[in-house]
């Protein structure tokens, strides 16, 4: 059975880099990719998978009307997938389970989780999502399946 233990693996083999499939409203899938690793949900402190999305975005407008997506990560013939429910938190998307106060060190979670960067000016990483807006979106597993 696959864990997320196979999704961090497979994460830090390529720097997070993973395919994100949303639902369009004619229920057709939209594909695009994304940096995605896994952090400790604020609210339940369990493991999710998550990303950092900007306004304006298709997977963004798709996940609020739609929420839920399933994100594949591969690196050679290695990948693993997970599909869930997923939940956005930002300055669009105020949520009870992450204080406004705390979103920027969830965001920095989530980049440093898909293994960007390196030596990040958080600062400046902070000024730079507040003022695009960004968000976080987190997706809890509801199936998590693997190739080894």
């Amino acid at each position: 059975m696959a864990t997320i233990d196979d999704i961090r693996r497979v994460v830090a083999l390529d720097h997070g880099l993973a395919s994100l499939s949303t639902l369009r409203a004619d229920g057709h899938v939209q594909a695009t990719v994304v940096n995605a690793g896994v952090v400790d949900h604020p609210a339940t402190g369990r493991p999710v998978v998550a990303f950092v999305g900007r306004p304006g975005t298709a997977k963004l407008d798709h996940l609020r009307a739609r929420p839920h997506a399933t994100l594949l990560w591969r690196a050679g013939w290695a990948w693993v997938a997970v599909e869930g429910d997923a939940e956005l938190i930002g300055p669009d998307d105020p949520s009870p389970t992450c204080a406004e106060a705390d979103l920027p060190a969830l965001l920095r979670r989530i980049h440093a989780s898909a293994g960007i960067g390196g030596d990040e000016d958080w600062s400046e990483f902070d000024r730079t999502v507040a003022a695009e807006r960004r968000a976080a979106v987190l997706v809890t597993p509801l199936r998590i399946y693997v190739n080894p």
